[in-house]
């Protein structure tokens, strides 16, 4: 170490302490005296110091003997040969004095409130040594009415001490500013919003307030501050890619309460409302408790795991013997573990023997990871969360990253609102758009025209990074060549887009020290998905913006293990590792590993899957986890499919739409009840722990898959996270190092090399590749606008909102249903009118397909001629009015463009 350990040195009572620069005094005493040897009320270590209670204070001086000064701890910078007294009669009395003042406006019934045991304010109190209130009754607030309004959320303020703690955590984590300190002296209190109910305020439900709260001033229906709990086990959420850590209490084998550990590295004391609060479908009334087998009249009979096992077996095996392996295949999921997507493709390849496995991933971020392994070698992000904290510029495109990936959103919000320049390509006005220094709006379907113009700008400003390009990229000057040709007017009249405007924000991008660019759906989910991906990939390599912190291209991947699913082999061209299956040597590498001989024969992908059953040629499909029937486009076209085959297995927890077709159905159980691992959208591979036992008659998706690999005679052992991921290690190389208890509570970043050392940057001085490479494309329409555009004159998108996932299968049967109970129709005002549509009017949404009724939402978010929704509830079924069309590289569907038209449904 540089510095001189005698520059670092402070005393605290009298003994020397070790140090670091930018420490303040609590810091310090807390590390080597553990949290709480200094008392705090105000102060929370995933809060900034604030200095407000002064119950922190203590005494320091520059010598020992010298003259001391009475100070707030937590917000005191630490110097080193400061003497640090923490006990002295001084700051005791100070202290006593402090909190029996507090406690002169606080209701003194701690045997019945909720956080007895784990209040904070009770905590010091007993600390100080307080036995009795000295100060007279007087004036208080104990009368204030509690809140109850909300589904989650909680408040009673008579408890709060005005520390500004929830109104800090609303500001510093969610970014909302929902809460503030309200009035002045005696008449200082929290209030939400307009001095609001928590319902009708602009509350998220996030939490981070309730958690913040040192005592049950604001809380949640769950009690999670209460000490009722018995055990408290670390997961990670089985939502979005962000890959929260939880932290689940339990007491017997019930799910009390979520909290977010304030150690963790992904979402550091915080959640979002479907994180913390929207776990209660666990147990609920709905969840399949048994396996069902199909009769002869149509209707399901309840059946031992025995006879569905027999039954499964027995159809599969005359199937194969009728057909060949080719009409088999398997639809894995991006909910389940790593370990059981590895066990899924394992099974359909090495024991049915083909290669028709595939999983969600097809219908999201399937272009993500060819197009940039067509760039980089790997199809994954090439930096870390954590690298916002050092991005000088951010670049969003085709995400909505405080709805569909909230930790993170709110971590983007952050850094913009300290003044990191944020450029949106959206053709919305997602929540985001506010804080955006340039908000391209372009229309749907245009990316690869919008960015061909982006970096075209970049190449007309002399701003091209020339040395990084020569190092460490090829094809350039094929990309060079594509872009000035371009005629920046006409593409400008095709993304509706100003191309001055384009211009500002290219130059805001290539001149940024670091640039960090992330992605959604709306990149992938096109026609020309792959290529979007490519040229984003462009834009990173032609301004040097890889291999180093704060920059790279970084998914915001749909759900909790799409990453995962596709690294395990959840894909019919590449099996675990990413290993190309009609490469002869990896052919022979897995029948050496697995002892069976491995398909040689191209696999179907999902669309193919579809077309290949209703063609008569796929006669067996088993689904782990997925609803097609409501979340891939053209429902029409997929129920077709479903009612063709011959034989459908499903995996799940509820009858979904797609279970309903099932010949037999396999009941599963929830993340809360399974261990294993998720990758998240960081690479981070981190262990999922089960919180509570399977539900009776459920069993998790690895065990099923185990037992099922039994059944068919393949010598596969029984489950175990740790037996299922040291296999994995062993085959897939990037997870080589990777052991289940070397992952610890934070997970490793792939690649994980011997000894668990992980990578949190890609591509640092090389690409995977070897080098980087450019790829030009031009611009082409939608087949589905070239072909449909003229009778159904308005594009349709669609996407998720904050409170539900996906299908909302899971979601819709918790507190998050009484938030947002139905999908909106969002329709410009100037497309309204014409339409004489106003907010609330029940209107017909339909296309080349179908149609479907949904309440309308009047809203200048979308452009003129441009419609949105979502589509997670399966009473409107928004999917039957989406297309066929997909990307052509991945056969990702088209969910972004469909043309389509609106009227009002006549009262």
């Amino acid at each position: 170490m540089s510095e001189d350990i005698s520059q670092l040195t402070a005393f605290i009572d009298g003994e020397p302490y070790f140090f670091k620069n930018g420490e303040t005094v609590l810091n310090v005493v807390d590390r080597h005296h553990g949290r709480g040897h200094v008392p705090t009320l105000c102060d929370a270590p995933q809060l900034k110091p604030y200095g407000a209670c002064r119950v922190c204070s203590v005494e320091v001086a520059m010598q020992a003997d010298g003259p001391r000064r009475v100070v707030a701890s937590c917000h005191t910078p630490i110097s080193a040969g400061m003497h640090i007294f923490t006990e002295s009669p001084k700051v005791r009395r100070l202290r006593k004095n402090i909190v029996e003042l507090v406690l002169t406006d606080h209701p003194l019934d701690c045997l019945t409130c909720e956080v007895s045991g784990n209040c904070e304010l009770q905590t010091v109190a007993a600390k100080v040594g307080i036995r009795g209130v000295r100060y007279p009754a007087g004036a208080n607030h104990l009368d204030r009415p509690k809140d109850h309004s909300h589904p989650y959320m909680t408040s009673e303020l008579s408890k709060c001490i005005n520390c500004s703690r929830c109104v800090r955590a609303c500001d510093e984590i969610q970014g909302q500013f929902v809460l503030s300190m309200h009035g002045r002296g005696f008449n200082a209190k929290i209030i939400k919003g307009l001095d609001q109910s928590f319902a009708d305020s602009s509350c998220v439900s996030c939490g981070a307030c309730a958690q913040a709260c040192p005592t049950s001033a604001i809380s949640d229906k769950f009690f999670s501050k209460s000490i009722e709990a018995t055990k408290k086990t670390r997961t990670v959420c089985t939502y979005c890619g962000v890959g929260c850590n939880l932290t689940v209490a339990t007491k017997g084998n019930e799910v009390l309460s979520i909290q977010a550990p304030v150690d963790a590295e992904v979402n550091h004391a915080h959640t979002c409302l479907k994180g913390r609060f929207a776990f209660k479908f666990y147990n609920h009334k709905d969840r399949l408790r048994k396996p069902l087998i199909r009769q002869a009249d149509g209707g399901f009979k309840e059946a031992t795991w025995d006879e569905a096992y027999d039954h499964i077996v027995t159809n599969l095996k005359r199937i194969i013997a009728d057909n060949g392996p080719q009409a088999v295949a398997g639809i894995s999921s991006a909910r389940c573990t790593n370990e059981e997507n590895y066990l899924m493709q394992k099974f359909i390849r090495h024991v049915i023997g083909t290669n028709n496995i595939d999983c969600c991933a097809r219908v999201c971020h399937s272009p993500t990871a060819w197009g940039m392994q067509k760039s980089f070698g790997t199809g994954a992000a090439t930096n870390s969360f954590e690298d916002i904290e050092f991005t000088k510029c951010i670049l969003v495109t085709g995400a909505n990253p405080t709805e569909g990936h909230p930790v993170t959103g709110a971590r983007l919000k952050q850094a913009v609102m300290k003044g990191t320049p944020l450029i949106v390509i959206d053709p919305r006005r997602i929540e985001i758009v506010p804080y955006a220094k340039y908000h391209l709006q372009l229309r749907p379907g245009t990316n690869v025209a919008l960015l061909n113009m982006f970096a075209r700008c970049i190449l007309d400003a002399g701003l091209v990074k020339k040395d990084f390009i020569e190092k460490r990229c090829e094809n350039w000057a094929e990309f060079e060549a594509g872009l000035r040709k371009l005629d920046l007017d006409e593409l400008e009249k095709i993304t509706g887009v100003n191309k001055e405007l384009v211009r500002a924000a290219a130059i805001e991008y290539a001149s940024a020290e670091a640039a960090m660019s992330f992605h959604g759906l709306g990149v992938t989910e096109h026609e020309q998905g792959a290529k979007t991906v490519m040229l984003i990939s462009n834009l990173a390599m032609m301004t040097g913006n890889i291999g180093r912190p704060g920059v790279g291209v970084n998914p915001l991947r749909g759900q909790n293990n799409v990453q995962g699913a596709a690294d395990m082999g959840c894909q019919p061209h590449q099996g675990a590792g990413y290993f190309e299956m009609n490469d002869l040597d990896v052919q022979k590498r897995y029948s050496e590993f697995y002892g069976t001989q491995t398909p040689s024969e191209p696999g179907w992908k999902i669309p193919q899957m579809f077309d290949n059953a209703i063609a008569g040629k796929l006669k067996a499909l088993w689904l782990m986890g997925e609803d097609v029937v409501q979340t891939d486009p053209d429902a029409h076209h997929v129920r077709h499919a479903m009612d063709s085959l011959e034989f459908l297995v499903v995996q799940e927890i509820f009858m979904t739409e797609t279970a309903k077709y099932a010949d037999v159905i396999l009941p599963a159980s929830s993340f809360l009840e399974k261990s294993g691992t998720f990758t998240n959208a960081e690479r981070r591979v981190q262990r999922v722990n089960a919180t509570v036992k399977p539900l009776e008659g459920t069993k998790p998706d690895g065990q099923i898959m185990c037992e099922i690999l039994q059944r068919f005679g393949f010598p596969q052992p029984d489950y175990t996270p740790d037996g299922v991921l040291a296999e994995i290690a062993q085959i897939v190389p990037f997870f080589k190092g990777a052991t289940w208890e070397n992952l610890g509570e934070q997970g490793l970043q792939w690649p994980i090399k011997e000894g668990g050392v992980d990578t949190q940057i890609m591509h640092l001085e090389q690409f995977s590749r070897g080098k980087g490479h450019f790829h030009y494309f031009d611009w082409k329409e939608s087949n589905e606008l070239v072909t449909n555009g003229k009778e159904f004159p308005f594009i349709l998108t669609t996407g998720r909102i904050l409170e539900h996932y996906n299908c909302g299968t899971m979601t819709r049967r918790t507190g998050n249903e009484q938030i947002v109970s139905k999908d909106l129709l969002a329709i410009n005002p100037v497309d309204a009118k014409a339409k004489s549509i106003n907010t609330g009017d029940t209107v017909k949404l339909f296309s080349a397909r179908g149609e479907v009724e949904l309440e309308a939402n009047v809203t200048d978010e979308v452009k003129p001629g441009i419609l949105y929704t979502t589509f997670h509830f399966p009473e409107a079924m928004v999917n039957n009015v989406t297309g066929q069309g997909c990307d052509a590289d991945t056969l990702c569907p088209e969910y972004k463009v469909v043309a389509a038209d609106v009227v009002r449904v006549n009262a």
